[in-house]
């Protein structure tokens, strides 16, 4: 069993891959088979597994999510109360909600086994840059 915590910096919203992090991680760790928990410490902010092929996925997928979730600001946003951190702040909770904190990803003889085209992301919610905190846990 292995636990480690890793830092990554945002320069706001948009999708962060750390999946050579996670893979240097479970390589020093020795441990060959199990499941690596990746786990994020924060509300405004998601993890998702996704393509890291083509740019353009992750343009859309920021794109939805921001007419899914407008600021709150936004006339459709009207119902929302909690507004002391700014515009960005109760959209991005709800985007986190919609997504995940916590990712589980086998892995066997000391490799991840992501698909092809299968990269870890921090989603970033804010506007503003922000330094999370991502828990990486591997176990058999």
């Amino acid at each position: 069993m292995a636990l480690r915590m890793i830092n990554i910096a945002t320069n706001g919203q948009g999708l962060y891959e750390f999946t050579d992090a996670v893979e240097a991680f479970l390589g020093a760790s020795g441990v060959r088979e199990g499941l690596m928990t990746v786990f994020v410490r924060h509300t405004s902010c998601s993890l998702v597994i996704q393509e890291n092929a083509d740019p353009s996925v992750q343009r859309d997928l920021k794109a939805f999510f921001a007419r899914l979730v407008p600021p709150s600001d936004d006339v459709s946003m009207r119902w929302i109360s909690h507004r002391d951190e700014g515009r960005d702040d109760m959209p991005a909770h709800i985007k986190a909600a919609l997504t995940q904190v916590s990712i589980g990803i086998p892995y066997s003889q000391g490799r991840l086994l992501l698909g092809t085209w299968q990269g870890i992301y921090l989603f970033e919610h804010r506007n503003r840059p922000h330094r999370r905190e991502i828990v990486l846990h591997c176990g058999p």
